[in-house]
């Protein structure tokens, strides 16, 4: 399973975001590609006022402050 996680340098809900999913990812197994939003100015665009952002499948997961059970339950369905 690929999941998505959008940030951007200098974002520290980015990198707290980040550090809550690969506590999910000792749980369940699955890959983070990590996108920088200020590479592609149309996820700029769409994803500043969001990020981090978690997307699996094609579908935003969660956004903002991320929390384990969220994840966790989200992530660990169709698993």
């Amino acid at each position: 399973m690929l999941i998505k996680f959008y940030s951007r340098v200098n974002c520290h809900l980015c990198e707290d975001g980040l550090l809550t999913l690969r506590l999910v990812q000792e749980d369940i197994p699955f890959t983070i590609e990590i996108i920088d939003i200020e590479q592609d100015d149309v996820l700029h665009e769409k994803y500043m006022l969001m990020i981090p952002v978690v997307e699996k499948e094609g579908q935003v997961v969660q956004y903002g402050n991320l929390d384990y059970a969220t994840l966790m339950e989200n992530l660990s369905m169709n698993h």
